[in-house]
Order: structure tokens, then sequence, then C-alpha cells
């Protein structure tokens, strides 16, 4: 066979990276390229608070909705997830220059997989059935772990604080089974199995614990070692995002009441004690997240009515209206606060395809330390 076909002609290197880029086989070498900033600001039609759009709704872009937050502590550059190159790729933007450099170029990267590791010097996600990580100095990349053939993955990957364990779930037919992989060794260990469908598995910051669904509305906590493995006493209902406190004492989750005209509820959870107790209510919040204190929730109403993103006081339980986040999928709106509070980044496809958007809020909401 020759170096190139009767109907595509000769195999030039620019007209293989196009193809590898558009049948999602990103060349290896496309990663480390730098986009131009995107940057756009505009008044919102609904509080006349400054928006910033930080990527182009010409392209889908997301944050990464599971594990670690995706902000530098500093407040100095964000990892988010987009289609920019063909491919879903993760990318690396830095506040200081607004633009955006590729950190990834996988051929089947999951983009709901992406956690940035706490000392901020790498990141882990799926590219496949692969664990990867890779450094954000230089993109040194590496291999950690395989899924087993006859094994499928669910969706979500979670890193521990210190770095040492990441917990994902795996589903063969009726089974499905929570792992546990250290990274270090690339060693990987079965901490729970169910026949029912187990997903969403979170690492319990600064305690040696994961937390996951079990059956949907069940939430249950083990040990790494899988001892202790029990379900939580949680409120009736069906339970929507979920969240560790920053300490680890307790996690939050989200209410969502059988009846469509009760309202959703922020509740705190303290799995030591088995004790669940109410935040407070909320304007229908379908998406949600805690700053580092625990003060202050930020949320994404699901009303039709009132497409609005929200900041919920939990002292007062009182709501302030930000923006209109008027995304035709407020469950994806997945707003997040820098780790002083004083800026929130969501997702939204009000002008196109989805985009990242960022506010400040230091005039709302008290520094907190990062």
């Amino acid at each position: 066979m020759g170096d190139h076909s009767p109907w595509l002609g000769p195999w030039t290197r620019r007209r293989l990276l196009a193809f590898l880029a558009g049948a999602g086989l990103a060349a290896a070498d496309q990663a480390g390229i730098v986009y131009p900033p995107e940057v756009e600001e505009y008044l919102d039609p609904a509080t006349e608070l400054p928006v910033v759009r930080l990527t182009s709704p010409q392209v889908s872009s997301y944050l990464p909705v599971f594990g670690s937050p995706p902000l530098g502590r500093n407040n100095d550059f964000l990892i988010y997830c987009s289609d920019r190159s063909g491919s879903w790729q993760c990318y690396r933007l830095d506040f200081k220059t607004a633009e955006s450099r590729a950190v990834t170029a996988v051929p089947n990267l999951d983009r709901e997989s992406v956690c940035l590791a706490y000392d901020e010097r790498s990141i882990c996600y799926f590219d496949g059935g692969f664990l990867r990580q890779t450094f954000l100095s230089g993109l040194r990349t590496r291999i950690l772990y395989q899924v087993p053939e006859g094994w499928s993955r669910s969706k979500g990957l979670s890193l521990a604080v210190d770095g040492l364990h990441a917990a994902f779930v795996e589903t063969q037919q009726d089974a499905s089974r929570l792992r546990l992989v250290t990274l270090a060794r690339a060693s990987a260990a079965t901490v729970a199995e169910s026949r029912l469908p187990i997903t969403a598995a979170a690492i319990r910051p600064r305690r040696s614990g994961i937390l996951y669904r079990r059956s949907e509305d069940e939430l249950w906590l083990a040990h790494y070692d899988g001892s202790q493995n029990r379900r939580l006493k949680t409120a009736p209902g069906r339970i929507g995002p979920v969240q560790w406190s920053s300490d680890g004492r307790s996690f939050y989750y989200l209410r969502i009441p059988d009846s469509p005209r009760a309202l959703h509820e922020i509740r705190e959870h303290i799995p030591d004690s088995n004790t669940d107790q109410l935040i407070a209510p909320t304007s229908q919040f379908v998406s949600f997240s805690a700053n580092r204190d625990g003060s202050v929730f930020a949320g994404a109403s699901g009303s039709k009515a009132s497409p609005y993103l929200l900041v919920l006081l939990r002292a007062t339980r009182r709501e302030l209206t930000l923006c209109e986040h008027r995304s035709s999928q407020p469950e994806s709106v997945s707003p997040v606060f820098s780790h002083n509070s004083q800026r929130i980044y969501f997702v939204s496809d009000r002008h196109g395809k989805p985009a990242i958007y960022m506010m400040r809020v230091d005039r709302f909401i008290e520094k907190t330390e990062t």
C-alpha cells in the first residue's frame, strides 16, 4: 500500500492532523496550543450587574462538575473543557492574559471526569477506559489505571485532598462497584459492590471515606477499606447535587420534593451523627454550590418564568438575584465560587452554545480564607 489514497490524495502532515482532529483523534502535538482571549463583558438585563463571558459561544465549553474545584486558589486560572479543536479537550484559562492553553490532546476525553488536583500541579481524567494524569507544567501525561475488559465506567471522578487517591464507579450488566485507585502505585481496589446501580463517588475531605449514591436517591458512606459501609438517613424526596463541606465534617445536598409545588431545599447532613437539617428553601434550585465556609450558596433556578442565578445567605435564608442565566438546561449551569468567595463562575447557552461566565460578588459576600 502506498502513502496516499486515490480518494483522499497525499497524506501531508497538515492534512493528517486535520483528519485526526476531525475524527476525534487529536494529535499529541496539539497539547500546548494557546488560544487568544474570548472575553466579553455586558450588563445583565434583569439586574444591570456586570457579567463577564469568558469563552466564545461559537464553541461549547463546560466547567468540570464533579470532584475538586476547577479554580486556582490565587484566582489566577481556571480549568475547563471545550470542543473548539473538534474533540473534547481540557484547557487552562489564564486570568492575567485571558488566553486558553490546551492541556490535553487525547482521543476520548470524558469532560465530566476532569479534576484539578488540590496541589494545582496536575489534572486527572478518563480518556476512554484509561485514567490519566497530566501535569500542567510541561504537559507530561501518565496512565494510572485501565478499566478491565467486561466492565464500563460510570460518570464522574473524585480526587482526595491529599492527592493520594481517586474514586470512581464501574458497572457490568447487573453489577456495580465502587473503585479506589492509589495514585502513587497505580493500584486499584474495590470498596463496595451492589446489584443496584452505584453512581457519583465523592471522596470525603480530610477523612478516609467515600460518599456514593445507590439506587439514585440513597446516599451511602464507606471507608477506604470497605468497612462501615452504611446508608445515611437523608430527608424524603429526590436527591439533587451533593457537595462535601471543605473540612469534610458534613455535606450539603439539594432535596427535591415529590410534589412539583413544593420548594426545593438545601440541606446539610453530618455523617458522624447521621443527623440531617434544613439550611433553607430555595427558588427552585436545580444546581448549586457552597462557598468555602458554607455561609453562602449559589444556585441556578429551574423556573422557566425566573431563569435566574441567585445567592442564598445561610444566616438570614434570604436570596439575592445576580443575573439571568437563561440556560436551556438549568441543571448544567453548575455555579461554583472562587476560593475566596469573591467570584462566581457558571455555564449558560443563552448566547449560542454553552459558554463559561463570571460575576464578581465582592459587594455582597465577605471574603473567605483560601
